[in-house]
């Protein structure tokens, strides 16, 4: 083949961030992990960004033991969500916008106890009974979680 044949490669202009998160409910509890990120702490589901040579799914496991000590098998996937924020709207100055894509899975817990996370994105890990989470300062990954698994009507 000549190079000419080969199309050019095509390169995005904005930046893309995976993350993985896992909804673990127990009886009438979710597992929530208070994110410490921004000017107001908010809780959000276990989870975060997927490193570069990690499995969405091994990522939201390694994410849900560091952030709530407990070790879990994932159950199923619930959905994918994706936003987009402008440069302006970016906790880092890149100039460039960024297309987030939320990966959700339901999981079950199999083994480890709750603890918090040390020197991370999050401060605590608690459960909270389903019917409080509304009343709580929460993220929209709480809410999107909690729909996908049919606890939320949304």
């Amino acid at each position: 083949m000549t190079q000419a044949s080969h199309p050019a490669p095509h390169y995005t202009e904005y930046d893309t961030r995976l993350a993985a998160y896992a909804v673990v409910v127990r009886g009438e509890e979710v597992l929530l992990a208070l994110w410490n990120e921004e000017d107001r702490k908010r809780w959000t589901l276990p989870g975060g960004g997927v490193e570069l040579r990690e499995t969405v799914e091994d990522g939201a496991v390694r994410e849900v033991r560091e952030e709530t000590g407990y070790d879990v098998e994932l159950v199923g996937l619930l959905g994918i969500e994706t936003d987009v924020f402008g440069p302006d709207e970016r906790r880092t100055d890149t100039g460039r916008p960024l297309k987030a894509v939320r990966v959700f899975f339901s999981a079950r817990i199999v083994g480890g106890e709750l603890a918090n996370e040390a020197d991370g994105t999050t401060d605590e890990a608690r459960w909270f009974a389903l019917a409080d989470v509304a009343g709580l300062p929460h993220t929209s990954m709480v809410d999107t979680g909690l729909r996908l698994s049919g606890f939320v009507a949304g």
